[in-house]
């Protein structure tokens, strides 16, 4: 903890967000921004997906979102359309207002990935939204650990050891950040009508949120094992491609987002869990995505483990059951998921008892044990 090099990182933020009109109906129009690699959209043509620059902290990342996020907001403005700050989406009729993302010329081959996606898993989930958090160690810290001579291959061990840590620990921060409790009814039906509370705080990470149709077992000892159990998946035609891999907890390499350029090591870590907050003018709270900061370096020096497959399916059944609205029956790891996480608040607390900064942002996370976000929501105040 003295060493300062540590808090020194590379972040990222991925804002997921649906068009809707002056109605509060999803936007049928064309996506606005042509081929904008900072707001462009991701599955379906009226989302937005705002990317920010590679920053130097939380607060300079957020900072690029409130940029980007102006910036959409005034074009949107001029067609008389808005960003719909929440997760789950507004009413609609049918799966025909939900167009696949219209990417032509050079970039057509993305329209036809989400093309087999929507057969696979239909148009309806296209829809959900979130945040997506990045976010790497500066190597210059990383090389004050490292006591082999081959830094990349240690490096990639590193990454491997964090991407285990926080697979088991997924739950925790979608326990604290779950914010979509309501939805209307048309998200399960055609004509349907009507807001209602699911029996989840947050669809998406439930059971019925974007999941691959089996639970993948991956190989977390080498780099080269864990792209080969990747691609072993693909030649079996489990899934289209080494992205159709729906975990909360994702290894990127460097440059474009291709398994094949693993052979470069891995880039970052990506954390996908977190909803729109709609009680965020951004849809998230800085103190959230700092706590994810914090937890990333806590795990960081937690001791390695076997991560059998047996771990891994507990690891995404532990996830599904914290994205629960009732949490009274929720154990984890044969505790009460409350006490569980107060646990690991608690050792966070001591790990970081140094620094006040952390400690008021462990303080903020540990409140909303006693009232979690997802228990604060209005459906009035989402769906009007």
């Amino acid at each position: 903890m003295k060493n300062e090099l540590f808090y020194k990182g590379f972040f990222g933020l991925e804002r997921e967000t649906l068009r809707v009109d002056s109605s509060g109906k999803l936007a049928q129009t064309p996506h606005p921004f042509g081929d904008d690699e900072q707001v462009t959209r991701d599955f379906c043509e009226n989302q937005i997906e705002l990317i920010t620059p590679v920053c130097r902290s939380v607060k300079e990342a957020l900072r690029e979102l409130g940029r980007l996020d102006e910036r959409a907001r005034r074009e949107l403005e001029k067609c008389g359309e808005r960003i719909w700050l929440y997760s789950n989406p507004p009413h609609f009729e049918s799966e025909d207002e939900i167009p696949v993302a219209n990417f032509t010329g050079e970039h057509s081959g993305k329209r036809a990935y989400r093309e087999l996606l929507e057969r696979r898993y239909g148009k309806r989930l296209m829809l959900f939204s979130g945040i997506h958090f990045n976010f790497s160690f500066d190597d210059e810290y990383l090389r004050t650990l490292c006591d082999e001579s081959d830094f990349k291959k240690w490096r990639d061990g590193f990454y491997l050891r964090l991407y285990k840590q926080l697979s088991v620990h997924s739950w925790l921060l979608l326990l604290l950040t779950a914010s979509s409790p309501y939805h209307d009814r048309s998200l399960w039906a055609d004509g349907a009508n009507g807001v209602v509370r699911s029996r989840y705080s947050s669809i998406r990470n439930s059971e019925k949120g974007y999941w691959n149709e089996f639970i993948p077992a991956l190989d977390t000892s080498t780099l080269g094992g864990f792209v080969e159990s990747i691609k072993d998946y693909v030649r079996k035609g489990a899934l289209f491609s080494a992205s159709e891999l729906y975990l909360p907890v994702r290894l990127k390499p460097k440059g474009i987002n291709h398994i094949d350029n693993f052979s470069e090591g891995i880039s970052h870590i990506e954390l996908r869990m977190f909803d729109l907050d709609p009680a965020a003018p951004l849809g998230t709270d800085e103190r959230d995505m700092g706590f994810a900061h914090l937890l990333i370096m806590y795990l960081s020096q937690q001791e390695d483990f076997d991560f059998t497959a047996q771990l891994q399916e507990k690891a995404v059944l532990d996830h599904r059951k914290a994205a629960l609205y009732d949490l009274s029956a929720v154990t984890i790891d044969g505790l009460p998921i409350l006490e569980r996480a107060k646990q690991i608040l608690d050792g966070m607390r001591s790990f970081f008892a140094e620094d006040s900064f952390a400690a008021e942002i462990i303080g903020y996370e540990e409140s909303k044990l006693r009232s979690r976000p997802c228990e604060r929501i209005r459906a009035e105040e989402i769906y009007g």
